[in-house]
């Protein structure tokens, strides 16, 4: 069945010759003379046609490389091993032979392109190459309108895409995966620009394209890159090298195409760049550089000590350890002239997947057919042969079979992608100490950085973090193993140029003296002492910004730094929105926040701001409370207590000096009855509220000045239209108008001091300013010299000076590390101390409140009246108590049978009379003469002892002799 296909397919191809040899007639009569040549012709056919459905005896395989080449040295020899070994081996093509044809493309695009067009004319089914990315992009459009499969081992551009080459097939690793691996190794050391070396073609801008995309990924860049033509000039590399060393970055990353002689690190060593100082990085080109290297050539190595590289990674096993020796005898015999390296086992590969395919292929259709390209036929050439070039009718198939390859070979497992490219199976880092090459880890976009081989470790992983990543320690150039810084900031060539504002006023924060041109002041002194904690040296020069008469516009600094005029801006620039969309700020060495100044009167100079923390109708509240509280208590404990009883005078003294002593907690006398007890209770509650309400109003008003100004704040401010000054070239003019939108017509310029002055106390009626808006170290200056000034409120903004850098400079990084030092070991404040404590301004108070309210009966009244209640209670409940003792009194003292002469009126005063002198009796005598049960008249003549004792007590009579005559007169 199989060959009636294939015959039938052959009528159908043959149909056109027919019909072209015979031509077909229209008539409605074939003549008898016709049909013998169609009989002859159709024999023709079917006999050709069986013919052509038996396997060829020999397939054409084209070969396209640069024999003279650090790959393709080894790649000749591993191809024609990988042809011989197919054609011996009988378990595949089934008696059908490869015949190699190699064009040797010497290193040359033009010459690439003719010896493709003659292995094309030899009617190749597959083109095994080319090894250059610059070939490929020309030839794989040539295998594409042929349909003729082009499998290259070396050819690594990332372009090199099946969706513009459907026909190009790669079985080694492209370099995007590579870049990512470089990019990985440049992350591992925390390394953020590199400098790329990388030849000027296909390969060179593609691979470093590439390389750009995966740093990005990190946040990383590549800052320079340095094109090189492929003649390896010397004085061409030693110029761009030599440029090289007063760029920032040293971190190199060569990615060249063929350097046999290692010409690049040769020129590095001479021109001193192979120490410490720097890092070199090369792609998988170095390793195999390295491998072809004959073992007497090892001593060359020292010129690339301390250099990192990638090399593909090929596990280990039998057959490429069988056939590593079997190289060793191709070598001995001549047939192999330099070492075997990752390219030549791929290049073997390469055959293999090519002729697993073909033997495939010639299963299903038993033949290789080629067929004319009409658009070729039709194009009228003179003196080229294009004609010859016939279409692979079968080419579209073959490359599907060998896109499903799965076999392993010499250099691990072969499978391709969805872009044709072979999964890759990782790199090995190498790293070159001395004259040895030394494997310090693998690498994989599974795993990252390992100790282990790609092809020990099993599972995916989709992601990785930096603290699973491991490799050996590494000697860098220098023989040093600790990592590189990998950038310096400056040179002695080319010092860091740093931009200085020259300021005309506020000079101590930064100017330049004119007599010495030197610049000094506060943020100079800041920078310089934050500059030495800085682990290493930073070569700089400062160059003053601005005429030094008026101040400069610091946007415009910013600005200049941004566009590289400046690499670094130290003064005192403040970090706002806008300067950090263009440069990097170090860590704030300052507070600051727009505040306002206006005019004030300080309170301080009244003799009676003691009284001000009260309204008048708190302080009479007060005082009447206190008078209250005398009376209120001394009726409560005058019975019972003896520190309340004696003479009026004394009594009197008592009763007002105790109210007034709880103030200081001075009183010597102590209140003894339950209701006296309760009413201290709630007063000295109330008197602790007010005294500490007292006090803290006093602390405000003796220390925050009253302001002279209407304006209480930025939106009283901004409501007022009245004229706002600001300091020329400051942000504040900015923020004023573009923020808070205030007419720019408002705004007013001031450039020192004395116009800030001038300005306030003229007024906006005489054509001054209501208020400066301005940053608050430069307010607290001009508040230690002017002192009729003072600061509205607490800073409407918030902020900090900080340094200027360019954006992802590494040295703002650690100068904010060294400011942070600084304040913690407490330099900041004695740089600060050094420059403005002698003029006062330490002594300039900081806090700024508003203007503190007087104190009234509002906020008060509620303790006032519970105060007042309460003492009212006790005062009621007490004389209740005394009218109900002086009721039991009175009945216990009259006789029930006596007559009552007195008249209602006079009886009534004397009753009032008897009570307020009950009132008066202590306690202790009452409670005596209830609990006796004597009669009135004992009861009276007690009283009257009682009295008597009273009246000695109270008036002093201490003499017993005037005692009876005191006695017998009461009696």
């Amino acid at each position: 069945m199989t060959e009636v296909k294939c015959i039938r397919q052959m009528l159908q191809q043959r149909h056109d010759v027919f019909e072209a040899t015979q031509g077909t007639t229209k008539s409605d009569v074939i003549t008898s003379e016709l049909v013998i040549p169609q009989l002859f012709v159709f024999i023709w056919v079917l006999i050709n046609g069986y013919v052509s459905c038996q396997r060829p005896a020999v397939v054409n395989l084209g070969a396209l490389f640069t024999f003279d080449s650090v790959i393709g040295k080894a790649a000749k020899p591993a191809i024609e091993a990988a042809v011989s070994d197919v054609n011996n081996d009988s378990r595949i093509l089934n008696g059908t032979k490869l015949n190699l044809l190699m064009d040797d493309a010497n290193s040359s695009v033009f010459l690439g392109s003719v010896g493709a067009f003659q292995l094309l004319e030899e009617e190749v089914v597959a083109i095994i190459g080319p090894q250059s990315s610059v070939i490929a992009h020309m030839i794989s459009a040539i295998a594409n309108g042929l349909q003729v499969p082009l499998v290259s081992y070396a050819a690594t551009d990332p372009t090199l895409s099946a969706l513009q080459f459907p026909f190009f097939v790669r079985t080694t690793q492209s370099d995007s995966y590579q870049m990512a691996a470089m990019a990985d190794l440049v992350d591992f050391f925390r390394w953020k620009e590199v400098i790329a070396i990388t030849i000027d073609d296909e390969y060179g801008r593609n691979g470093i394209a590439a390389l750009g995309e995966e740093l990005n990924k990190n946040m990383a860049k590549i800052s320079y890159k340095l094109f090189l033509s492929n003649q390896f000039d010397e004085s061409e590399v030693m110029d761009k090298l030599n440029k090289s060393k007063l760029l920032g970055p040293r971190v190199y990353v060569v990615h060249v195409s063929q350097d046999p002689r290692l010409g690049i690190f040769t020129i590095a060593q001479k021109l001193q760049m192979m120490t410490d100082d720097y890092t070199w990085l090369a792609t998988d080109w170095l390793s195999a550089t390295l491998e072809s290297l004959p073992p007497t050539n090892k001593t060359s190595l020292g010129v690339l000590q301390g250099v990192v590289g990638l090399r593909q990674h090929t596990p280990e096993s039998s057959r490429k350890r069988a056939f590593m020796s079997r190289w060793k005898g191709m070598q001995r015999k001549g047939s192999a002239s330099s070492e075997l390296n990752t390219y030549g086992l791929q290049a073997y590969d390469t055959v293999w997947i090519v002729a697993y395919a073909i033997d495939k292929f010639l299963d299903v259709h038993k033949n290789i057919t080629f067929s004319s390209a009409s658009k070729l036929l039709d194009m009228k050439t003179s003196g080229l042969l294009i004609e010859k070039l016939k279409v692979f009718t079968g080419g579209n198939d073959l490359l599907n079979i060998i896109l499903q390859t799965n076999f392993t070979g010499l250099s691990g497992q072969v499978q391709f992608n969805q872009d044709r490219n072979v999964f890759s199976g990782g790199y090995d880092v190498i790293n070159i100490d001395q004259v040895s090459i030394r494997t310090v880890g693998y690498w994989s976009n599974v795993s990252g950085f390992s100790l282990s081989p790609p092809d020990s470790q099993k599972g995916e992983r989709n992601s990785y973090s930096r603290i699973d990543q491991r490799l050996q320690n590494i000697t860098w150039p220098g023989g040093k193993t600790e990592r590189p810084r990998g950038w310096v900031v400056a040179v002695d060539e080319r010092p860091l140029r740093i931009g200085v504002p020259n300021r005309a006023s506020f000079v101590e924060f930064v100017t330049e003296v004119h007599d010495s041109h030197k610049i000094e002041g506060y943020c100079m002194d800041v920078f310089l002492k934050a500059l030495e904690l800085v682990p290493y040296d930073v070569p700089y020069i400062f160059e003053p910004f601005g005429d030094g008469r008026s101040n400069p516009k610091y946007d415009n600094l910013v600005n200049m730094v941004a566009a590289d005029v400046f690499d670094a801006a130290v003064g005192d620039i403040a970090i706002v929105t806008n300067r950090t969309k263009i440069v990097d700020f170090s860590q704030p060495y300052a507070s600051t926040g727009l505040v306002i100044v206006a005019p004030i009167h300080n309170s301080k100079s009244s003799a009676w701001v003691f009284l001000k923390p009260f309204t008048v109708e708190m302080w009479c509240v007060t005082a009447a409370s206190f008078l209250m509280i005398g009376v209120v208590i001394w009726i409560l404990e005058h019975r019972v207590n003896d520190d309340f009883r004696g003479p009026p005078k004394r009594q009197l003294v008592t009763m007002f000096m105790f109210s007034f002593s709880t103030l200081f907690k001075t009183n010597q006398e102590t209140t003894i009855s339950p209701l006296g007890r309760l009413v201290m209770v709630v007063w000295l509650f109330l008197l602790m509220v007010v005294t500490a309400s007292y006090t803290a109003s006093l602390t405000s008003i003796l220390t925050v000045q009253q302001l002279s100004s209407p304006i209480t704040g930025i939106d009283s401010l901004i409501a007022s239209h009245w004229p706002i000054g600001y300091q020329t070239g400051s942000f504040a003019y900015d923020y004023l108008s573009n923020d808070l939108y205030i007419p720019r017509s408002r705004l007013v310029s001031l450039g020192s001091p004395e116009e800030f002055e001038s300005a306030l106390r003229r007024g906006p009626s005489d054509g001054g300013v209501a208020a400066v808006v301005d940053e608050l170290p430069y307010v607290e200056l001009f508040l230690s010299k002017y002192k009729d000034f003072g600061i509205i409120g607490q800073p409407f903004t918030r902020g900090g000076w900080g340094f200027a850098f360019q954006r992802e400079s590494p040295l703002a990084v650690d100068i904010s590390t060294a400011i942070l030092k600084l304040s913690e070991s407490g330099e900041l404040q004695k740089i600060h101390e050094k420059w403005f404590c002698p003029m006062g301004y330490c002594h300039v108070e900081k806090k700024h409140r508003n203007e503190p309210n007087q104190l009234n009966l509002d906020s008060f009244w509620g303790l006032y009246l519970l105060c007042g209640a309460i003492s009212l209670t006790a005062l009621l409940v007490f004389l209740l108590r005394m009218v109900r003792q002086f009721v039991r009194y009175k009945r216990r003292q009259l006789h029930p049978s006596s007559p009552s002469s007195m008249s209602s009126s006079a009886r009534c005063s004397q009753v009032i009379f008897h009570f307020f002198d009950f009132i008066d009796e202590k306690e202790e005598a009452i409670k005596k003469m209830f609990s006796q049960g004597e009669n009135p008249q004992t009861r009276a003549s007690f009283f009257a002892v009682a009295a008597v004792l009273d009246k000695c007590v109270r008036y002093g009579i201490k003499s017993v002799a005037k005692m009876p005559a005191l006695i017998s007169q009461c009696l």
